[in-house]
């Protein structure tokens, strides 16, 4: 099993300088390069000091001159805000950029904050749709000369300039959950990121499920990878674990309100949460984040991780979006370096 980076800049104070949270990106992707992690992922949102990634790309065009083997990939760019040929084009910069590196993850978008800003009326089937159409036609784009005429776009024939290294196209993975998206991803040669957010194991096994069904479903399809994404620390002792499971648990409160859209934002800050508002959230209660995700002292991370890998999941996506200092990111992210990673034959 491989492992992965899922980051994002996070701005929580208004003092804190943007170029800051950039440099600090950049110090625990270069750490995550040089502990043998196969990707680093930077995804999309716009507008939340919570998720600070306009646009992946212009992270990891810059990550490109600032590493030198590590795999970058968007995780993800949000399929009904990009029209298909500004896409293909874009990655095909990165990946000549990167020579040969771009990891190409797209979804639908789940933000209906996001919606509501960029394509006021969209809803999450309408994004959908728009995804289903967008994927074909970027394989058929990165071969050139491909003209289209779909539901939302239309155009004609036209190759993107530069074109990708990887030939014939960069690697593609596609955000699933449901089982449709999952059947989707596997008919059209997509590797498959999922997460379980903070729904424990339970989930994770369902998730699996899922995908063994759509491979089994398409047998002329060679068998694509599958990503779990997790939020993930790793502690030195109880103390450090118990503060992580209480900083995360205030962050899926948030991650709630910000997702569902009901709460007033200024400045692109959300209005903070009262610890009425924290009660009114069981679903994530301090012992139910410690229980439901990837949680505790190393020896503990070694035996959940390994659960996963006989799962059959080809790469663990450590997510380190958490609401807490940069001193404690990298701490714990040289901690699962250094006493989690060597209990795995990575490949």
């Amino acid at each position: 099993m491989k492992f992965s980076l899922f980051v994002h800049m996070e701005r929580y104070e208004a003092s804190t300088p943007h170029r800051q949270l950039f440099d600090e990106l950049t110090e625990l992707v270069q750490m995550a390069e040089r502990g043998g992690f196969e990707t680093a992922w930077v995804g999309e949102h716009h507008a939340m000091e919570f998720t600070i990634a306009p646009n992946p790309f212009i992270n990891l065009a810059y990550l490109a001159a600032r590493t030198e083997r590590i795999r970058l990939g968007t995780g993800t760019v949000i399929a009904p805000f990009w029209h298909p040929i500004r896409l293909a084009g874009e990655a095909g910069m990165v990946d000549v950029a990167s020579n040969g590196r771009l990891d190409l993850g797209i979804a639908r978008g789940a933000y209906s904050f996001e919606y509501e800003r960029l394509l006021p009326g969209l809803d999450a089937f309408g994004a959908g749709a728009r995804m289903r159409e967008l994927v074909p036609a970027l394989r058929q784009l990165f071969k050139g000369n491909y003209a289209h005429d779909g539901e939302f776009w239309k155009w004609p024939s036209t190759t993107p300039v530069p074109r990708p290294v990887q030939q014939p196209v960069p690697p593609l993975w596609l955000a699933a959950r449901d089982p449709n998206s999952h059947d989707f991803a596997v008919a059209n040669g997509c590797n498959v990121q999922v997460t379980s957010l903070s729904a424990g194991d339970g989930e994770v096994v369902s998730l699996m499920e899922r995908f063994n069904t759509a491979c089994n479903a398409h047998p002329e399809v060679p068998r694509p990878q599958i990503m779990m994404l997790m939020h993930t620390f790793v502690g030195a002792d109880a103390k450090e674990v118990d503060a992580a499971v209480d900083d995360l648990s205030r962050f899926y409160c948030y991650f709630s309100k910000w997702f569902k859209n009901e709460r007033p934002v200024e400045q692109g800050f959300i209005e903070p949460l009262t610890e009425a508002d924290i009660a009114g959230f069981p679903q994530y209660e301090p012992e139910l984040i410690r229980k439901n995700l990837v949680i505790g002292e190393p020896q503990d991370v070694v035996r959940r991780l390994k659960q996963y890998e006989e799962m059959g999941f080809d790469q663990y996506s450590f997510w380190i979006d958490s609401n807490m200092s940069f001193e404690r990111k990298r701490k714990s992210l040289e901690l699962f370096i250094s006493d989690v990673m060597p209990a795995f034959k990575v490949h």
